[in-house]
């Protein structure tokens, strides 16, 4: 294990090593104006969301590590506090990339980097067209984090209105990942694409306690084959199949007969039946995974 004390490495080696573990990151690409009526546009990938009532972004252009000055889209937002927060996805993130160039100072962004511009509906900055999702927002306060290069600037911004398009919304009326193509940054120059085989879900376990991973029987949670994914995924059922259906496995005549095959090796039986149980959770099936570890807890 490599420490790292922030006070003994340069700031660019610590940055390099930041934006490399706190990652994916959303991108905000933010429209600003300035006081000529000049748009400005420019991604970040310090930015989340950070509350629902009332609704809050936060997203930070810090300052130059290089030289210690701040960005045109900062000088724009402390002269009129309003930003539109645009999503970044799969089909723009080139010409984000190319917006992202530090052209003067009353360069169009959106003329540069070939985007249109759409008319906001409560505040001044444009919208970008080609974003899927496109956040109009008033910005309530900037927090200085520093003065130094690298330094942030908290913006906190409280969304105003929200434009979605309608072809990224699926039969249940909320937006559909793979639709909407997000994308995110890494370390240096890598991005990643947050939608086909990249998707995966994970149950929350806030209505419902699972039983804890102290609580599994000691010959699953010392599994050789069992993951740590695997051990949480059976730790977050609130009970355990009952015995009728373990009964419906035990009938199984694929489990009968290799129950039957290995009843003399009891070791290579239970390799087999933690092997089966872990297709079974990495295809997402708990339940009949716990059926199956049940059996052999039985025999």
């Amino acid at each position: 294990m490599i420490s790292i004390d922030p006070h003994t490495v340069s700031t660019a080696e610590l940055h390099a090593h930041m934006l490399s573990s706190v990652a994916p990151r959303p991108i905000c690409f933010a429209s600003t104006i300035d006081n000529n009526g000049i748009s400005n546009l420019s991604p970040y990938s310090f930015f989340n969301a950070f509350g629902s009532n009332p609704p809050t972004l936060i997203f930070s252009p810090a300052r130059r590590v290089r030289d210690n000055t701040i960005k045109h889209t900062l000088e724009n937002i402390m002269a009129n506090m309003e930003v539109c927060i645009n999503v970044v996805n799969y089909d723009m993130v080139q010409q984000v990339s190319l917006a992202s160039c530090e052209y003067p100072k009353g360069t169009d962004e959106f003329v540069k980097a070939g985007f249109t511009k759409e008319a906001s509906v409560k505040i001044k900055p444009f919208r970008v067209k080609e974003s899927p999702v496109q956040i109009e927002c008033i910005v309530k306060q900037v927090i200085e984090t520093g003065q130094e290069g690298g330094a942030g600037n908290l913006v906190i911004c409280e969304i105003v209105m929200m434009h979605i398009r309608e072809s990224i919304i699926n039969a249940k009326g909320v937006i559909d990942q793979n639709k909407i193509d997000l994308v995110g940054r890494l370390g240096a120059d890598t991005y990643v694409r947050a939608s086909g085989l990249a998707l995966f879900d994970v149950e929350k376990p806030n209505k419902n306690r699972g039983i804890g991973i102290d609580a599994l029987p000691e010959s699953i949670r010392n599994s050789h084959i069992l993951s740590a994914n695997n051990l949480g995924q059976l730790a977050n059922v609130e009970k355990l199949p009952n015995s009728e259906e373990v009964e419906m496995v035990n009938n199984n005549s694929e489990i009968r007969n290799l129950i039957y095959r290995l009843e003399t090796d009891p070791e290579n039986l239970e390799i087999q039946l933690h092997m089966k149980a872990k297709q079974l959770l990495d295809a997402g099936n708990v339940v009949e995974a716990w059926m199956l570890l049940l059996i052999k807890m039985e025999k």
